[in-house]
Parts: structure tokens; C-alpha cells; sequence
């Protein structure tokens, strides 16, 4: 399990593959978090014959150490604040201060959603099958907050489907998915990036690119 992969689009096409073998019961969603797991995303989706929205979220840092995620705020039909209650108490950040960041973070995700999707509405996931797609895990602390969120939205069942991830924080992130795929969890884990032998930055004109090629055709008048 320690594979590389050539780059991206080798990573979305196997993982397409091994998540059509999952026979999953619909309603499908796809849901990608940009930049580099809209790519891969895009694929899943296209393979599986979902629709594809991203999933944005923005993490808040502690007061003075803004790596240590405190929070994050999640997109969605109902927005969301995630708190980590034991590190936000760890770290002095008070119930004011995570709302006032959530206000700075909550307007580059409406940033992100008008450049990316002109301001779509985001999918509904009630009662879907919710498939979350990136490119790659580490930590998982932004994962593990948009996937409590998909779960207090009613998702009837959420599956996690990435090419790489260190085997801990998958079995951290166990509770919170009702299903797990990973393709490849390399021993040791250093970075993402160091199991591909291509990971340029993924560009916001890819993004557009991947979500438009995945759009439904428009409806007939």
C-alpha cells in the first residue's frame, strides 16, 4: 500500500473505478474539496453519474497559533461552524472570537463559491448518499469538521474516498464516515505531495474547468 501515483488524473481514474465496485445506493452526491480534490472529484462523478458541488471550508486557528484548528466553517444549503471544543478550551479561543473569525473565513468561502460556481446553490445532501473526494489526507482536522457537518444535515450515508492517506488518521476519521476508501496508505507518511511525481497546484482555472465539464446539459425549454 505504499504506491505512488503518476499524478492526479491516474489517482481519479483508479479511485473512480474502485468506488463504481461500491455499488452504492442513490441518491448520489459528489463532493470535492478545491483546489486538488475537485480534479479527481470531477471524475468520481463523472464515472458514478452524480452530481459534483464542492465542499468549502475554511478552519479557524487558536488565537495564537493559527495552525491549530479551534473550528472550521462549513458550506452548505445551512452553513455551519464545527468547534473543537477540547482544543478551543485548550487554547483560550472563546465562543466571540471563533463567531468573528467564522465572519472573515465565511466570506472567502462566498468568494470561493462565486469564482468557482457563480454563486450556485449548494447541493442538497438530506437523505443522499454523500461521497467526499480530495486528493490526498494528512491530519484530517479539515475533513473531520466538514463530515460532522454532513452528518447534523441529514446525509443518509457518507463515504470518504481519497488516493492517499496515512493509515492513523483514517482510523481517526472512522466514526465519522459510514464508509472509508483509500487507495494507497504509505508507511511512512510525510506529505501528500511526496506519493505523487506529479502535484502542481491545482488552479482556479482547472477548478472551473473540471466543475463545468461535470455540469448537467441545461434543461430543454
Amino acid at each position: 500500500m505504499n504506491r505512488r501515483f503518476a499524478n492526479r488524473d491516474e489517482a481519479a481514474r483508479l479511485l473512480a473505478a474502485r468506488m463504481a465496485e461500491e455499488h452504492l445506493p442513490g441518491p448520489l452526491v459528489v463532493l470535492a474539496l478545491p483546489r486538488g480534490g475537485v480534479p479527481i472529484g470531477a471524475e468520481v462523478a463523472r464515472r458514478l453519474g452524480a452530481p459534483l458541488d464542492l465542499l468549502l471550508v475554511r478552519k479557524i486557528g487558536a488565537p495564537w497559533q493559527s495552525e491549530l484548528a479551534v473550528a472550521a466553517v462549513v458550506d452548505g444549503e445551512r452553513p455551519e461552524i464545527v468547534i473543537d471544543e477540547e482544543t478551543s478550551r485548550a487554547t483560550g479561543a472563546s465562543r466571540a472570537y471563533i463567531d468573528q473569525q467564522a465572519g472573515i473565513e465565511w466570506q472567502e468561502i462566498e468568494r470561493r463559491r462565486a469564482l468557482y460556481l457563480h454563486g450556485r446553490t449548494p447541493l442538497p445532501v438530506q437523505g443522499a448518499t454523500v461521497i467526499v473526494v480530495d486528493d490526498g489526507i494528512a491530519t484530517g482536522t479539515t475533513v473531520r469538521a466538514a463530515l460532522k457537518a454532513l452528518r447534523r444535515r441529514g446525509a443518509a450515508r457518507i463515504v470518504l474516498a481519497v488516493p492517499v492517506a496515512p493509515h492513523d488518521t483514517l482510523m481517526a476519521l472512522r466514526h465519522e464516515a459510514d464508509r472509508i476508501v483509500c487507495l494507497a496508505e504509505p508507511e511512512p507518511f510525510r506529505a501528500i505531495g511526496l506519493h505523487y511525481d506529479d502535484f502542481h497546484q491545482v488552479s482556479d482555472a482547472e477548478v472551473i474547468a473540471a466543475l463545468q465539464a461535470s455540469a448537467p446539459p441545461p434543461a430543454p425549454h
